[in-house]
């Protein structure tokens, strides 16, 4: 190694000293976590625009609505993009996570699908009926379907009622308590199942087909999450901003037509 090498790489050494870490930091893509469908497909838009704004991005996909968030708190995301407040409050009281929300996304109204009815009035008496497993989604559903009249839920339910809060059931309806990620497919061995927008987009059913469907205004809008430490940094104010720019809004009235509603 000659003289002007060593000087240059003295140098070079120097003014990567002397960079504060956050700007070495940006060479490394944000590790964002989603779930497969419109929360992936939106994201991939947000990535687009944030780029313009100096952040670069890498979509981490997964199946089911646990992993995202014991990922991000162990750190191997910067934040992700999939669950509502309710859902996210029940998860940092069981587990402890020091997660936070930093932005309201988009709302997918949770509908109810058959293919063996085409109304919740022909249902039968004794019908088998899926729902979420999780505390908050499995309640949503339960307030649904009071909506509806089919059921009555103990008045301080709220919304983490379960099936042992039903206190007037006229048809006797079964609920079968299943991983969200697999309502789609018990469509047919149930009578009718409630299904997340996002998994029943996934799985090639149309909102539209739904016999009944959650009114669009709601308390479980979805969110942007990440660890409570980072809430502060400027690239979470960055994300944001990239997520509620009108491009996002734009885009899901485009794309989902009404099935993905923009919550900000």
């Amino acid at each position: 190694m000659n003289k002007r090498t060593l000087i240059q790489s003295a140098i070079a050494l120097a003014l990567a000293a002397a960079l504060p870490a956050a700007v070495l930091a940006q060479d490394k893509p944000l590790k964002i976590g989603v779930t497969a469908g419109p929360h992936a497909q939106i994201f991939e838009q947000v990535k687009k625009i944030a780029e313009k704004d100096g952040l670069k991005i890498q979509i981490v996909e997964f199946s089911d609505y646990i992993q995202p968030n014991a990922a991000l708190a162990a750190g191997d995301l910067d934040g992700n993009s999939y669950q509502h407040k309710p859902f996210l409050d029940q998860q940092v009281k069981d587990r402890g996570y020091k997660i936070v929300n930093v932005g309201y996304t988009v709302n997918f109204p949770i509908g109810l699908y058959s293919k063996k009815v085409k109304s919740l009035a022909e249902l039968k008496e004794g019908a088998r009926f899926g729902i979420p497993n999780d505390p908050t989604n499995g309640g949503r559903v339960l307030l649904v379907l009071q909506d509806k009249g089919l059921i009555k839920l103990k008045p301080e339910a709220g919304l983490k009622a379960t099936p042992l809060d039903v206190i007037e059931n006229p048809k006797k309806i079964k609920f079968v308590e299943l991983d969200a990620a697999q309502l789609p497919r018990s469509l047919d061995d149930l009578d009718a199942s409630a299904v997340n927008t996002n998994y029943a987009l996934s799985a090639g059913l149309n909102p539209k087909d739904a016999i009944a469907q959650e009114a669009a205004k709601s308390p479980y809008v979805n969110l942007l999450a990440v660890r409570e430490q980072d809430k502060d940094k400027p690239w979470v104010a960055k994300l944001v901003k990239a997520y509620h720019s009108e491009e996002i809004r734009k885009y899901v009235q485009a794309e989902f037509k009404g099935a993905v509603l923009a919550g900000f």
